[in-house]
């Protein structure tokens, strides 16, 4: 094991070129600054700093809507709180912010909201910095050998094609644009068949040109896209094939993944067929599952042997934020655990009966994924107020609990990950690395491509349950669903499992569904209208105003 001294002198191999980044001011098309693009590009190492390395600052964020996981009302808070997994409930004066979490959970969401706008802006940011980057290595790749080029751009263009993958599912059918130089008139948009194509063949043709090594252990590949990163998110495009190939969600009719053809390595698969040979090749990379399943979440996670791709994370270097537990856990709690609480986010009524919470059933999990009745610190009972304990009253959660007694207490809050006591800024500058891909998902990816496939996937099911001492169950579609809420509570797979699942655009609890909504085209987000404005060649997306 790392000491957190080695782990810290590894994240800086990683991190070396971030004064260069900031210098060279990579959000604009040409480095300035301090630096001149003569100077940014002069030497293959700097080449490499400006169009590779400066790009994964911009997995995680440090503002609102950036950021694959960490930040306010971005890519998470999207998959997440519009689900039957988690909610923010209104507390009063607290949480209402203008209606957003609300209507985000009752998807009452339009094309004229800012949040959405700032997602979008902030993916397709991320997919021209890409552009711009190929442009440049295409430039000046004279400073380069044939290996290193080809193995620079194939890790642009993964980048691009992981920004490109979050466009498609939350929007569908976007403008595909490979160029860093783009006429308006040239940029139309897609159908969703043909980006989920693009997203695919672009995955499959860099895969044989990335290294076979772990992307979540410091060293030189350390938070980079690598081959194992890639194969996974190809098994979940495969999984999700019959709704990224679906061009209109309210027709009514969806491709079938068993007669979908896939090219997997010169063999032509369908989608379910697919997923398993992508799982498979994860398995044989070397990844496995923790023995403890708290171990992928703890402080000092680099050496988890079931990571697949994460996002890098140091108090001390740079300001990635993770807010997820801080707005999770109530004031007092946040005190108790050497930081500040926001007192939002927690879990609904149907994931605690999911948990089997307060029962015999009870999941081992719950303990590990919540914090639920009272609350204790080093085994020390945290108090509200000075005559008062801390009680999470988990089955009180209401959409808006404004007057209720428990309008500050209600609710079971995160425990996925383990509270950093020497984190920084109030706790939202922790050392965890914060965990996007890894082994049990695709055990449970495979089992149910199994199950679509007639065969039986107990096997992978009851390894993910035997690791936590959970007893064993038959792999049917409905178990698989409870238990990806089971065991990926808190990791941004909600809301993609219910729409390939078709219960997305459904009531469920705290929910009752739109009355237009039987038409699923919720289950994409409108373009947002500013977008449509400046470009008309756009069209926004079916059963939305």
């Amino acid at each position: 094991m790392y000491s957190s001294k080695c782990t810290k002198m590894n994240k800086l191999l990683f991190l070396f070129c971030l004064p260069l980044l900031f210098l060279t001011a990579c959000l604009h098309d040409e480095p300035h600054g301090s630096l001149s693009e003569q100077q940014a590009y002069d030497n293959a190492t700097n080449l490499y700093v400006n169009t590779v390395a400066t790009l994964y600052a911009n997995i995680g964020g440090s503002r609102d809507g950036e950021g694959l996981q960490g930040t306010y009302k971005g890519v998470y808070d999207y998959n997440t709180f519009c689900t039957d997994e988690a909610v923010i409930p209104i507390r009063g004066g607290d949480w209402y912010d203008g209606g957003f979490w609300e209507n985000l959970y009752l998807h009452r969401w339009t094309s004229n909201d800012p949040e959405l706008l700032t997602l979008w802006n902030y993916l397709y940011r991320v997919v021209m910095l890409s552009n711009r980057s190929l442009d440049r290595l295409a430039k000046h790749r004279n400073l380069l050998s044939d290996a290193d080029y080809a193995h620079y751009c194939a890790e642009v263009r993964a980048v691009r094609a992981l920004f490109y993958f979050e466009l498609l599912d939350l929007f569908g059918g976007v403008p595909v644009v490979t160029k860093a130089e783009a006429r308006l008139e040239d940029v139309r948009p897609a159908r969703r068949s043909e980006v989920y194509a693009f997203v695919n063949k672009e995955l499959r043709e860099v895969l044989p040109l990335l290294p076979n090594v772990r992307s979540n252990v410091p060293g030189s590949y350390y938070g980079r896209i690598t081959r194992p990163v890639v194969f996974f998110l190809l098994a979940r495009l495969a999984l999700n094939a019959e709704v990224y190939a679906d061009d209109d969600p309210t027709d009514g009719h969806r491709p079938t993944g068993d007669t979908m053809r896939l090219d997997v390595n010169g063999r032509t698969l369908n989608a379910w067929q697919a997923t398993v040979a992508y799982c498979d090749s994860l398995t044989a990379a070397g990844y496995t599952l923790e023995p403890n399943y708290a171990d992928n979440f703890k402080v000092a996670n680099e050496q988890s042997r079931e990571n697949i791709f994460t996002i890098v994370t140091d108090k001390t270097l740079y300001p990635t934020l993770f807010k997820n537990l801080f707005r999770s856990r109530h004031y007092a709690q946040g005190g108790a655990q050497h930081g500040v609480g926001e007192n939002g986010s927690c879990a609904t009524p149907a994931t605690l009966d999911i948990y089997g919470y307060g029962t015999n059933r009870e999941d081992r999990r719950f303990a590990l994924n919540f914090y639920a009745d009272t609350v204790r610190e080093n085994g020390v009972t945290v108090m509200q107020d000075a005559h008062t304990p801390l009680i999470y009253r988990a089955r009180e959660v209401k959409l808006s609990l404004t007057g209720s007694p428990y309008e500050k207490t209600a609710g079971a809050r995160m425990h996925k990950y383990a509270p950093d006591p020497t984190a920084y800024s109030d706790g939202q500058l922790a050392d965890n690395d914060i965990v996007l891909f890894r082994y049990a998902d695709a055990l449970l990816m495979r089992a149910e491509a199994k199950v679509r496939l007639g065969e039986s996937g107990d096997e992978e099911l009851n390894r993910v349950r035997a690791r936590v001492g959970m007893a064993p169950r038959t792999a049917t579609l409905e178990h698989l669903l409870e238990e990806r809420l089971l065991e990926l509570m808190w990791e941004g797979t909600r809301r993609a499992d219910l729409v390939r699942f078709d219960l997305f655009h459904k009531a469920y609890t705290l929910r009752p569904a739109l009355s237009d909504e039987a038409d699923r085209h919720t289950t994409v987000f409108p373009i947002p209208a500013r977008m449509l404005q400046l470009n008309p060649n756009l069209k926004q997306n079916p059963g939305y105003r």
